[in-house]
């Protein structure tokens, strides 16, 4: 059965088309129109195996929140929909990704609660364009929207690209765990039968 999804999502502030295999090769073609989203998208393909195509538009000539935001919610709608009943699944994941002086951790349960920790202080800057503060924004969107309970941290820092690449990075592998499929049981994992 193949675990694939398509959602879109239209507002007067955006319009978002994700297209999503869970057990891909890792192809991506992204285009947000925000650059340094588009490689951190293409980061959370790669490292995650995920077959990804995100198109979207947005007003992105007042800020880039508004399509931040419904990319995460489209994003995770789209993950919780290839899902499906959740039987098979791993469920649980963690797992810490450096990149140089940065170490991101990420810890995921497919729970079918959405809830939001993140553990880092981030500054109010600008990666290129896009503004940092953005990113916990996006995690909290994907979480709600997945049915995930999604917990980051990043316990060290210097350079403000490593981190949140690294983020994006953790966040790729430990979601690829956690919706891995168990040889062991074709169950739902929890001991209520639904998730």
């Amino acid at each position: 059965m193949a675990r694939t999804s398509q959602v879109k999502r239209s507002t007067n502030e955006t319009e978002i088309e994700v297209s999503l295999n869970l057990d891909g090769q890792g192809e991506s073609e992204i285009d947000t129109s925000m650059p340094f989203l588009d490689h951190m998208l293409s980061q959370l393909s790669r490292h995650g195996y995920f077959d990804l195509k995100v198109k979207a538009k947005g007003d992105t000539h007042i800020d880039y929140h508004h399509s931040v935001e419904d990319i995460g919610i489209v994003l995770g709608e789209a993950f919780a929909k290839a899902l499906g009943d959740k039987k098979g699944i791993r469920r649980f994941a963690d797992t810490q990704s450096p990149l140089n002086e940065a170490l991101a951790q990420c810890v995921v349960d497919i729970s079918g609660r959405g809830y939001f920790v993140f553990n880092a202080t981030l500054p109010k800057s600008k990666i290129g364009e896009f503004d940092v503060e953005l990113v916990p924004e996006f995690f909290q969107a994907f979480a709600i929207n997945a049915g995930i309970t999604l917990h980051m941290n990043c316990p060290y820092w210097e350079n403000l690209h490593h981190i949140v690449e690294a983020l994006f990075k953790s966040f790729a592998r430990t979601l690829d765990l956690a919706c891995s499929l168990d040889e062991r049981s074709n169950q739902v994992p929890s001991t209520k039968g639904k998730l």
